[in-house]
C-alpha cells in the first residue's frame, strides 16, 4: 500500500491493546487510534479485573508501553455512535477493528430475575472498582445472598462478598462501597454451579484462595469425587474444594459458604423481593432444592446487546473469521462470546491482525485522515494519553498509604484532570 495505513480500535482493553500491538508489528508505518468512551484505558483490566488481583491488573503495565509509541494514539471521552458514528470512523480510516466487548450480562433465563434483589455480577465488579458510569448505589444484599454461576466471576463475587476492609490491602477497591457493604455484611453465602466439579470452569487456584479468608466456613453436601485418571486442572479443583471443607474459621465464625455443584435455577421466588431460589438436579436424580436467600447474584457470563449494532445488525459470536465487512473487523470478546482469559485474547488478536494483513491489498490505496479527519470539535474533547496520566498520578496520589491507588468515580471529574480544569484533585467528587 502506497499511503500508511489509518486504523482505528474501538475499545482499549485487553482486546483492543493486543490487536494493536499486532498491527503495530505489521505495519510499523501505520497510525493507530484506540478510541474509548472513559477517559482511562485499560477498559476489562481496569474495571473488570477483581479489585483485590492487583496481580492480573499489573498487565496494564504492558500496554502501557503501547500507549507510549510514536504511532499509536489513545482517544479517551469519545463514544462511538454519540461523538462519533461507526460509519464516520470507516470513512477516516483504512481499517477499523471493534475491541468493545461485551457489556450486557448474560440473563439467567428464569421467572424472577428481575426481581429488585437480583444483582448481575459484571454490575457489581464494576461497582467495586469505581466504574464512572455504574451507578454508585450499593445494593441490598440482605443477610442470606445466592450466587449462581460456577465460573471465576462467580468466585470474584463471592471472595469480595466475604472478605473484611483489611483483606483488600494494596487493592484499588472502592472504599465507599466496601464501607456501605460492610455495614450490613452477608452471613450466610450460597454459591449454585449448574456444572458437576469434574466440569466446573472456575481455577483450582481461585477457589483456594478463598480458604486465606479468616472466619469463614465452608461446606458442601454435593460429591466431590473424581476419577483418577481425571485431567490435573480437574483433579487440582477437586483438592481445592476438599482443603476448603478443611478450613478452620477460627472461634468466630463470620459468614458459611454452602458450595452446590450439580444445580441449576428453575424460579426465583419472592413476591415484589427475593425470598429464596428453587433449584433442580442437572440430573434428576434429586428432589428440588429450595434455598433462603435475601438476593441472588448472577454469574452466568455475558453477552451481546441484542439489535442493531450500530449499523451491523445483531451481532453473534463467530469464532471462525473477525472480517464484518470491507475494511471492518472484530476481536475479542465482540467476536467470540464470552469466553477465555484475557491471554486468550492474545491469540484471537494475532488470528485477526493477520485477516487484515491478508486482506490488505484488496483496499482502495487512496489516503485517509485517520483522527486528524474527525471534526475539531470531538478531537477537543478527547483525552490523550499524556491527559491520562494526569488522572493516574491524580489517583496514585489521592490513595491513602494501604491501596494501590484511589479511582475516581466521576467520569466528569476525570476528564476535568485530564484537560487540566480542575484547580486542585479532589478525591471524593461529587457529581457523577
Amino acid at each position: 500500500m502506497d499511503t500508511p495505513v489509518s486504523i482505528a480500535v474501538i475499545g482499549s482493553g485487553p482486546s483492543g491493546c493486543y490487536i494493536a500491538q499486532s498491527l503495530c508489528r505489521s505495519f510499523p508505518e501505520s497510525e493507530i487510534t484506540i478510541y474509548d468512551r472513559l477517559a482511562s484505558p485499560f477498559g476489562l483490566v481496569r474495571y473488570g479485573v477483581a479489585p483485590d488481583h492487583q496481580s492480573t491488573k499489573s498487565i496494564q503495565a504492558q500496554f502501557a508501553r503501547l500507549f507510549e509509541r510514536d504511532n499509536v494514539r489513545f482517544a479517551g471521552n469519545i463514544e462511538v455512535g454519540v461523538d462519533v458514528s461507526l460509519e464516520e470512523l470507516r470513512s477516516i480510516h483504512h481499517i477499523v477493528v471493534l475491541a468493545a466487548g461485551l457489556p450486557a450480562d448474560r440473563a439467567v433465563g428464569v421467572p424472577g430475575e428481575n426481581l429488585p434483589e437480583v444483582y448481575r455480577a459484571g454490575r457489581l465488579t464494576r461497582l467495586f472498582n469505581a466504574h464512572p458510569l455504574e451507578s454508585t448505589e450499593v445494593p441490598r444484599f440482605g443477610n442470606s445472598v445466592a450466587i449462581v454461576g460456577g465460573g471465576n466471576v462467580s468466585i470474584d463475587v463471592l471472595r469480595l462478598l466475604i472478605k473484611q476492609p483489611e483483606d483488600f490491602l494494596n487493592s484499588d477497591i472502592d472504599d465507599a462501597v466496601l464501607a456501605a457493604y460492610v455495614q450490613a455484611p452477608a452471613s450466610h453465602i450460597d454459591l449454585v454451579c449448574r456444572s458437576t466439579i469434574t466440569n466446573a470452569p472456575s481455577d483450582p487456584v481461585m477457589l483456594a484462595e478463598l480458604g486465606r479468608v479468616r472466619g469463614v466456613k465452608f461446606s458442601c453436601a454435593d460429591s466431590i469425587e473424581v476419577a483418577e485418571d481425571a485431567p490435573r486442572t480437574v483433579v487440582a479443583r477437586a483438592k481445592a474444594i476438599r482443603g476448603l471443607l478443611k478450613v478452620d474459621p477460627g472461634n468466630e465464625i463470620r459468614v458459611e459458604v454452602v458450595l452446590h455443584f450439580g444445580w441449576t435455577p428453575v424460579n426465583i421466588n419472592g413476591d415484589g423481593h427475593v425470598d429464596g431460589v428453587e433449584l433442580r438436579s442437572v440430573n434428576e436424580d434429586r428432589p428440588n432444592l429450595r434455598l433462603d436467600a435475601d438476593s441472588v447474584v448472577t454469574a452466568v457470563g455475558f453477552d451481546f446487546d441484542g439489535g442493531d449494532w450500530h449499523g451491523l445488525g445483531e451481532l453473534t459470536a463467530n469464532l471462525e473469521t473477525g472480517v464484518l465487512d470491507y475494511g471492518l473487523y472484530r476481536t475479542g470478546w465482540i467476536k467470540r462470546g464470552s469466553r477465555g482469559t484475557i491471554a486468550e485474547n492474545r491469540s484471537c488478536a494475532k488470528a485477526v491482525a493477520e485477516e487484515i494483513v491478508a486482506g490488505l491489498d484488496s483496499l482502495k490505496q487512496q489516503a485517509r485522515p485517520g483522527y486528524g479527519g474527525l471534526p475539531e470539535a470531538v478531537r477537543a474533547k478527547a483525552v490523550d494519553y499524556s491527559d491520562w496520566k494526569r488522572v493516574d498520578s491524580a489517583e496514585t496520589a489521592a490513595a491513602s498509604a494501604d491501596r494501590s491507588r484511589r479511582k475516581f468515580p466521576s467520569h466528569a471529574h476525570m476528564v476535568a484532570i485530564a484537560h487540566s480544569k480542575l484547580a486542585q484533585f479532589s478525591a471524593a467528587p461529587g457529581a457523577k
